[in-house]
């Protein structure tokens, strides 16, 4: 037989395609994945206690963002009671407010007016007084012609703009507005705000200590297996994963026990909450996560863990030398 006949022997080299890593890639994650929630239900309590820790660590700011998001409802209420009061001169007849309330309806910036007659302003503050016997023997009607109106911008600025434009028309006696208590209103909500993310940030680096000591710890105990399997030749990132898996899987935890204290507190205070505005004659109730806010916590949840996770791995895999 000759040379050119003869069959190739020897080893014969395979290449891998783009499609067969991309298999080998997911199979890994999965099997990682799976094997790093079986590592946490062999010790339920111990992680149980972890995932607790950070369910308490989002409590608190969570709690705090849904309390800012009642407050941006009540801001609201407010802001629609925002109001100018107009007070015309004694001697301005029916005729004349009226033409004055198409003046203030036609200006820029104005929503709605309501013209109150001397006489509608007097059975007003005789019914919210309970005093009509007494008023009824005054000789005259003491009380103005009034326009209240009703901005299309509550803002300060804005209101005062048009209250200094107001007090220019003639037959406008006195533009009376309170925004005092709006302002202080609103310095709390800033003042909330700016709590609220401070804490945020405080106690999701606290989620990443829990976690990181606890990765730590994990990397400690498999310490021997790590130095192995980087000898044959596993890189970083494969003896990473199953620990950013495990951060992950603690952080998804402690986001689902963080939704559960929160739902659970939210039905313990709805009652008494309800019960307390209903004595001022108002209705409120406590605001609910929700689809997109249960979403956004177990996402940041699980994307704090996995952060933690990555962190304790990488520092702990720049120090492990293989014997």
């Amino acid at each position: 037989m000759s040379r050119e006949s003869a069959p190739a022997r020897g080893a014969r080299t395979h290449r891998a395609t783009s499609g067969s890593r991309w298999r080998a890639w997911l199979r890994h994650h999965r099997a990682m994945g799976l094997d790093s929630a079986h590592r946490l239900l062999r010790h339920p309590l111990g992680s149980l206690l972890t995932m607790l820790a950070i369910a308490i660590a989002l409590v608190l700011p969570a709690g705090l963002w849904l309390a800012l998001d009642g407050a941006r409802l009540l801001d609201a209420e407010l802001d629609e009671s925002a109001t100018l009061t107009v007070y015309l001169a004694p001697r301005v007849e029916a005729a004349e407010a009226g033409r004055i309330e198409q003046a203030l309806a036609a200006r820029p910036g104005v929503a709605d007016t309501r013209l109150i007659t001397a006489a509608e302003g007097m059975a007003e503050f005789q019914q919210a007084l309970g005093l009509e016997d007494a008023l009824t023997r005054l000789p005259g009607n003491p009380l103005p012609a009034s326009i209240v109106v009703y901005p299309v911008e509550p803002a300060p600025a804005a209101v005062r703009d048009l209250a200094e434009g107001f007090r220019e028309i003639a037959g406008v006696e006195e533009v009376r507005l309170d925004l005092a208590w709006l302002e202080r209103l609103r310095h709390l909500a800033e003042l909330g705000r700016r709590v609220t993310l401070g804490l945020a940030v405080l106690f999701g680096l606290g989620v990443l200590l829990v976690v990181g000591n606890t990765i730590r710890l994990a990397v400690e105990n498999r310490r021997q297996e790590i130095e192995v399997v980087t000898l044959i030749g596993a890189t970083h990132p494969f003896v990473r994963r199953p620990f950013l898996y495990s951060g992950a899987w603690f952080g998804l935890g402690g986001g689902l026990l963080a939704w559960a204290l929160l739902t659970l507190g939210s039905d313990w205070l709805a009652a008494p909450v309800s019960a307390l505005a209903a004595s001022y004659g108002a209705s409120f109730s406590l605001p609910r996560l929700g689809l997109a806010g249960s979403a956004t916590l177990l996402a940041c949840s699980t994307l704090l863990g996995w952060l933690g996770a990555w962190i304790a791995v990488s520092r702990h895999l720049a120090q492990i030398r293989p014997r």
